[in-house]
């Protein structure tokens, strides 16, 4: 059995340099979802917790039986609520990109 041997001048062998083969106007700029998501909890958390600890503290909060519900339900919801529309706006900006193809 004889091994068949690729010719000298096969693809495998030609040294391309990337930026003479692909054009930098047709490179699709994707955002990184997960940059946007991480941005948006993070916001939310420190909106959240600076929202309920504003509400627990006021004068109409005074009677809370348990504040520390309180202030992780509000901050669950504005955190969800926050990475949610983080997530939309990277969807906008994904669709925003495909716009001029």
């Amino acid at each position: 059995m004889s091994e068949t041997q690729a010719p000298s001048d096969s693809a495998d062998d030609v040294d391309v340099d990337v930026r003479d083969v692909i054009d930098p106007a047709s490179v699709r700029r994707a955002p990184r979802y997960k940059a946007f998501f991480w941005t948006g909890a993070l916001i939310g958390i420190v909106l959240g917790l600076g929202l309920s600890l504003y509400l627990v503290n006021s004068p109409s909060g005074a009677a809370m039986m348990k504040p520390g519900v309180y202030i992780t339900v509000l901050t669950a919801f504005v955190t969800m609520v926050t990475t949610l529309l983080a997530g939309l706006f990277a969807v906008l900006a994904d669709r925003r990109s495909l716009r001029g193809r």
